[in-house]
């Protein structure tokens, strides 16, 4: 019997181990075929290798991440259906916003049999006041939302806020299917518990967007540290080619202020939570935020908005605090709590983790993943 040919189409090498290694290897030992698109793959990296290693086939794109270069994004729309066409795929599953709007139309002109589209999140274009470009990039990006995802057989969501308002907007057809899953998950077997430092340590890992609430984090530190001098805030991160980066200077001035450890781009996050108390995200909006989940799975407290994707992670005041979005004193307020009250900051770490064991577990997501695709 020919094994059927799967391909994933991303946006950015980095995020196919880290977010979809598990779910490569999920439909691998469903018996198919995977192949993945995606641009900038370096032939020679680590993430190739592991790729190859797992029986994985890589192919370039032309597809740019950021931009409206119309005659490129044409250019990357035919390159994917001829693509397609080549490999014969039977499946196709697009992740992030070029992914899923090109790779959607590229996999219905190419008559793919099961189109599939995974939303993880609305970005730059959704969150923020819609003025000026971001509004320009709302109203054609929802456009394109709208014709894109009308050609696919089921839509994956990260929250119930997201599905409700592509539902809303009109951007998928009742006809459409969906399904909203816990998130990309966690495996909680290599995100391990791990023991609380003595002192009180926050933690952000996070693209240096305004949009993740990096200012915000940057703000409720200074004032934290102004009554605890001892308190350590450390922020994990790069400055993205986004319209709504912080920029170099605002970080500079972070550091020398002695507000903020900046620890820069890590490939392996883990040693940071481990050497943090608490994990903090005052983002504006998410699909279901990875680093969450990885705090919690490694037993740490949470501090995040009450936004879309975010407010799924934590009960309030159970395994954290929720906060307002944008709301840097009540961010200080939670902080200081935890400062306060450090047997509450190990028992809300203990509640983490049984969370993230019980509704985030990366195999159970992707069993629910398969099952809908018909691949299970």
């Amino acid at each position: 019997m020919t094994k059927p040919v799967f391909l994933l189409v991303a946006s950015f090498p980095d995020s196919l181990i880290k977010f979809r290694g598990p779910l490569i290897e999920a439909l691998l030992a469903a018996g198919c075929r995977v192949h993945v698109g995606v641009p900038g793959l370096d032939a020679d990296s680590d993430i190739a290798s592991r790729l190859s290693e797992l029986g994985v086939e890589v192919h370039d794109i032309p597809l740019q991440r950021t931009g409206l270069n119309p005659l490129k994004d044409l250019s990357a729309l035919l390159s994917l259906r001829r693509l397609m066409r080549r490999i014969g795929a039977d499946y196709v599953l697009g992740y992030t916003i070029k992914p899923v709007i090109y790779g959607s139309l590229a996999a219905w002109v190419a008559g793919v049999r099961r189109r599939f589209a995974l939303i993880t999140g609305l970005g730059y274009a959704f969150t923020g006041e819609a003025t000026g470009l971001r509004k320009v990039l709302r109203t054609l990006i929802q456009q394109l939302y709208r014709f894109s995802l009308s050609r696919n057989h089921l839509v994956f969501f990260q929250n119930p806020d997201d599905e409700a308002l592509f539902r809303q907007l009109g951007l998928l057809k009742p006809a459409i299917p969906s399904r909203v899953v816990n998130g990309s998950g966690v495996d909680v077997s290599e995100y391990a518990v791990s023991p609380l430092p003595e002192s009180a340590v926050f933690l952000l890992i996070a693209r240096l967007l305004g949009d993740k609430g990096v200012r915000e984090y940057a703000e409720a530190a200074a004032l934290v540290k102004a009554r605890y001098p001892d308190a350590v805030f450390r922020l994990v991160g790069w400055i993205d080619d986004n319209p709504d980066a912080i920029s170099q200077a605002e970080l500079d001035a972070w550091v020398e202020a002695g507000t903020i450890e900046f620890l820069g781009k890590l490939s392996d996050v883990r040693p940071a939570i481990v050497d943090c108390s608490v994990y903090v995200l005052p983002s504006y909006r998410e699909g279901t935020p990875r680093t969450v989940l990885e705090a919690m799975a490694m037993s740490r407290a949470v501090i995040t908005t009450d936004a879309p994707g975010c407010r799924e992670t934590v009960v309030n005041g159970v395994n954290g605090f929720l906060v307002p979005v944008q709301d840097v004193s009540a961010l200080e307020d939670s902080m200081i709590k935890l400062i306060e009250n450090p047997d509450q900051v190990a028992a809300m770490g203990e509640r983490s983790r049984q969370i993230a064991e019980e509704k985030y577990d990366v195999h159970r997501v992707n069993a629910v993943m398969l099952r809908e695709m018909g691949l299970k």
